[in-house]
């Protein structure tokens, strides 16, 4: 255990400021993408239609996708929460790949494989990392020690 706090009193010190806006872009992104979800509703059943995916099932979890995308980009983009709220992302993003950007392909007109792949990769990324220094998380966690 005494290891993982050097790592993170490490980290914390060397700590570039890129990273936190890497973040705050992470979130903006997966706010246009719930919202693009909610304007191309029409496009979106189209596709799961096309996968092996049963509408029903898909109009049940679409509800929380959208809400897990708008409320958990917000979240990761303020640095509240960060690994919870990724970690629920991991698995929608997961899905999204394999069953609808896969089907796809790579270079088909429209393919969002390549950009499914690299958010996935920052959301890995930020599960494993955190927050930051420049995050809620990090202020409560001050507080926390000063109180």
């Amino acid at each position: 255990m005494n290891w993982t706090l050097q790592i993170e009193k490490w980290a914390d010190k060397h700590h570039p400021k890129w990273i936190d806006f890497l973040r705050v872009l992470l979130g903006i992104i997966l706010i246009m993408k719930g919202i693009t979800l909610i304007i191309n509703r029409e496009q979106v059943v189209l596709n799961m239609e096309m996968s092996s995916i049963d509408v029903f099932s898909f109009l049940v979890t679409s509800q929380y996708v959208l809400v897990f995308y708008i409320a958990g980009g917000l979240l990761v983009a303020i640095g509240l929460l960060t690994r919870v709220i990724v970690l629920f992302q991991i698995p929608i993003l997961v899905a999204t790949i394999i069953f609808i950007d896969y089907h796809k392909g790579l270079f088909a007109l429209n393919s969002e494989l390549i950009y499914s792949v690299l958010i996935l990769g920052l959301l890995i990324f930020y599960f494993i990392y955190g927050s930051g220094r420049f995050s809620v998380d990090n202020l409560l966690d001050k507080k926390e020690l000063q109180g």
